[in-house]
């Protein structure tokens, strides 16, 4: 299964990013006065071929994979040069930093006028004595020809490497410049109470060329959503006892008017005579202390077609289930959809793909993320390998068991096919206890 380290995505397009330590309770975490820096601007050294070679940097020797030092008009860079990726080019380093990695940030832009790049940083421990190379946070897509930051969270205490690897293919080429390593131990402020604090799943990015990945930002949850597919790809939100009070369901069913202009927006009765349900991401009943908060959980970018059953039964009796947590824990949800085809509740039980002459799509599973915790501040930091966090994945299919324990699975089954990251806020041993468990706790 895939395994992760702690990551936010790009810093310049993600509301609200932040960085987290591994313990509130390690004080070593918090003696360190000031942030030591390793940083490689790709000045010194030449290499102007693609095939793979090694340079000599002033950091150390690199390996340059479909790669070159580029110092073009075109190369957007700060200084003479940058690194810059073709195909599937790579930057790795060819050595161990002595001191561990706290974030590394990164500067980023498409070469000269091509079009976007994804990529992906990965690091190497050199405890694992394993040669294995783990995905840091989310893939960034880079839109912009001027250089912009992209920042993760590592949080590894030893002696550990970097890759580079530029995903997307193809011919547009991806310029990197200044790579910069704060070394482990480096306290940073806590997140709490936050929609998005265990991480975006996708790297969804609020920018209009981004438009099946697209991040929706609500004081209630937030979403990446997708244009083509009328529905999102994930939503995730926070609960306590805050957010429960005795306001009464609003159903006020409505299309979202805060999509990008010129999108089309998904109305109250898309769904009518599908034999879908309106399937709410965010619960209504999660959002019950005031009006606005409610009405919120009725607009149409946060509904996703599913079956009635498996609205009405199966995820209402683990929604119920989640609350009952309340007042004395807190609770993170994450969950989406993925897939096409689902049997709704019409006759015939024949396989529906789409609804609204195709502008939705009907998914063939939903999933779902559930992570408790008590009570208390800081929330990512204290979440450890005991925590209780319930992952299911089942089949939009109205025939389905009612009783949600049978759909139980791991968060790396999920991340394995949706290709999300789900937790990767967490810290990376944190997130290899919980995402390789299946929960067996009690189901009611």
């Amino acid at each position: 299964m895939k395994k992760k380290l702690l990551g936010c995505s790009s810093l310049m397009l993600l509301p609200c990013l932040a960085f987290y330590p591994v313990s509130i309770g390690n004080p070593a975490l918090w003696q360190a006065p000031f942030a030591q820096n390793t940083e490689e601007a790709f000045e010194t050294g030449a290499k102007t071929d693609y095939p793979t070679g090694s340079v000599a940097l002033s950091t150390g020797s690199w390996v340059l994979d479909d790669a070159v030092l580029g110092s073009s008009v075109a190369d957007h860079k700060n200084g003479t040069q940058a690194a810059r990726l073709q195909q599937g080019g790579r930057l790795t380093m060819g050595f161990f930093l002595p001191t561990g990695a706290s974030t590394v940030t990164v500067q980023h832009a498409v070469y000269g006028t091509d079009g976007s790049s994804s990529w992906e940083l990965f690091a190497q421990s050199e405890s694992c004595n394993c040669n294995k190379w783990t995905k840091v946070g989310s893939t960034v897509l880079t839109t912009s020809s001027t250089l912009q930051a992209a920042a993760f969270t590592v949080n590894i205490s030893g002696r550990v490497k970097f890759e580079i690897r530029k995903t997307s293919g193809g011919s547009a080429r991806l310029n990197i410049d200044d790579f910069v390593v704060t070394e482990f131990g480096v306290a940073q402020p806590s997140i709490d109470n936050d929609n998005l604090a265990l991480g975006n799943p996708s790297g969804a990015i609020a920018d209009v060329s981004s438009p099946n990945n697209y991040l929706l930002v609500k004081p209630q949850f937030t979403v990446g959503y997708n244009r083509d597919q009328g529905k999102p790809n994930w939503v995730s939100w926070h609960i306590d006892n805050t957010n429960r009070g005795g306001i009464d369901r609003q159903d006020d069913f409505r299309n979202d008017t805060a999509l990008p202009a010129g999108w089309y927006q998904v109305q109250s009765s898309s769904y009518t005579g599908s034999g879908f349900d309106r399937g709410h991401n965010c619960p209504s009943a999660d959002r019950t202390s005031s009006v606005a908060d409610n009405s919120a959980t009725f607009l149409m970018t946060n509904m996703m077609p599913q079956a009635p059953n498996n609205n009405q039964k199966t995820w209402a009796d683990l929604e119920n289930y989640s609350r009952t947590f309340l007042p004395n824990n807190e609770v993170y949800v994450i969950c989406g959809s993925y897939g096409v085809g689902g049997i709704g509740s019409n006759p015939g039980g024949a396989v529906v793909n789409t609804l609204d002459q195709g502008r939705i799509t009907v998914p063939s599973r939903c999933w779902k993320v559930v992570v408790i915790l008590p009570v208390g501040d800081n929330d990512v930091a204290r979440i450890n390998a005991n925590t209780r966090v319930i992952a299911i994945d089942t089949p939009n299919d109205n025939s389905l068991n009612s009783n949600w324990g049978t759909y139980r699975t791991t968060v790396d089954a999920i991340e394995q096919v949706t290709g999300y990251d789900i937790l990767s806020n967490l810290p990376v041993d944190v997130q290899n206890a919980l995402e390789s468990r299946i929960d067996n706790g009690p189901v009611s």
